[in-house]
């Protein structure tokens, strides 16, 4: 199992085809690969998994428990309403961070609540791709206590 699991929630296998004003053109498949090569370069193993079924994302967080030591997770539209992952993160107890990347503050009223956050270490979004890069910097200095 990976120290790290990074979590991409629903519709983001449509980045760099979605919403490109919002989104970017960063695929997720480009994503992947540096968060990989960031991982590598930082000496921490990583898994990474996109479901777009609430059930694979509980389900895969559960596997985690007791090998992995962060994870990252973006729960795109799971964000605002998913008390199932939620309740999860919580569960297992593996220190979580949130990463959006859009501002979702700036975003329609209904987006600006998580409740997925309050239960994770912290939150980044609005950097693009690069919250989550920033996200696996944080996970390693979780990783190393």
């Amino acid at each position: 199992m990976a120290e790290l699991l990074v979590i991409h929630g629903v519709n983001l296998s449509l980045l760099g085809e979605r919403e490109k004003e919002i989104y970017g053109r960063s695929t997720l498949d480009e994503i992947d690969r540096q968060i990989n090569s960031l991982a590598d370069e930082l000496g921490i193993s990583v898994e990474i998994f996109q479901s777009n079924y609430e059930g694979a994302i509980v389900d895969r967080i559960i596997r985690s428990s007791g090998e992995t030591r962060a994870i990252i997770i973006n729960p795109g539209a799971f964000t605002h309403y998913s008390y199932a992952i939620r309740d999860c993160i919580s569960g297992v107890a593996i220190p979580a961070i949130e990463v959006h990347i859009s501002n979702i503050y700036a975003r329609e009223t209904f987006r600006h609540e998580s409740v997925i956050a309050p239960v994770c270490i912290g939150q980044i979004s609005g950097l693009g791709p690069d919250s989550y890069y920033l996200a696996v910097r944080m996970a390693r200095k979780l990783i190393e206590k």
